[in-house]
């Protein structure tokens, strides 16, 4: 049997607004934008990850019990750029450490979103392939 984690699904106050930051940050791509069970659903992708939102404002303000979503660039310091050149205030540097680099980033509905970067050439290849999702 084989199992895959194939979507998060968020609550979003304005799925628009939502799907449109998801689009210009990340480049994420719409797969569907539909009425099922009483409310509008929209899943979109970005790489070979999914989101659905759920037309419904979030239940609490709190995050509840996701931490955050992780988002794995190839070039960490470059969307970091694109995204401050679409006014996105970052409140922290890049950090990194060992093998990997990030900063973390609020989204709509406040949601938190870690970015990062696997830096290939500080890991063996194997190790790579088990953490990166890029190759």
């Amino acid at each position: 049997m084989k199992n895959s984690l194939h979507h998060a699904h968020l609550f979003a106050n304005n799925v628009d607004e939502s799907i449109r930051f998801y689009k210009e940050m990340f480049g994420a791509e719409g797969l569907f934008d539909l009425e099922m069970v009483g409310a509008r659903n929209v899943m979109i992708e970005i790489g070979t990850s999914k989101i659905n939102f759920y037309d419904q404002a979030p239940k609490d303000q709190g995050r509840g019990a996701i931490h955050h979503l992780g988002i794995e660039t190839d070039n960490l310091e470059a969307l970091v750029e694109h995204m401050k050149g679409k006014g996105f205030r970052f409140r922290k540097d890049i950090k990194s450490f060992g093998p990997m680099k990030y900063v973390m980033a609020g989204a709509p509905d406040n949601v938190l979103l870690e970015l990062f970067e696997v830096v290939k050439d500080k890991l063996p290849q194997d190790q790579y392939k088990l953490i990166s999702s890029l190759d």
